[in-house]
């Protein structure tokens, strides 16, 4: 049986959310994404570019975590890297506004 293939972001965002159901997992991506913005802003302000180095290890190491410890399933970016990194930021913002609920709620994820 052969997984489905995403033709659209908009079709790909209930998947990630999907794969994001485990609520230890999404946090998991919102302590990476805000250290990569933060070493981003740091890297930035301090005209150190040598920092973006970290980024990664933020980003990834957490979000990795998430997925192999938590939620024992394959992060998506491994499939859809620049629409599962659209799709971090947009869960990360829906979760920092307090907004994620509904979109969760349309992808089926209790």
């Amino acid at each position: 049986m052969s997984e489905a293939r995403y033709e659209s972001f908009q079709a790909f965002w209930p998947f990630y959310l999907r794969e994001h159901s485990d609520p230890t997992n999404r946090s998991l991506h919102f302590v990476g994404t805000t250290g990569v913005i933060g070493v981003g802003a740091i890297a930035v302000t301090t005209s150190q570019p040598v920092l973006w180095a970290l980024a990664p290890v933020f980003g990834y190491g957490f979000a990795w975590a998430g997925h192999f410890v938590v939620q024992r399933n394959r992060p998506a970016t491994f499939k859809y890297p620049l629409w599962s990194l659209m799709a971090d930021f947009r869960m990360y913002g829906l979760m920092l506004t307090g907004r994620l609920k509904p979109h969760l709620e349309r992808a089926g994820v209790r």
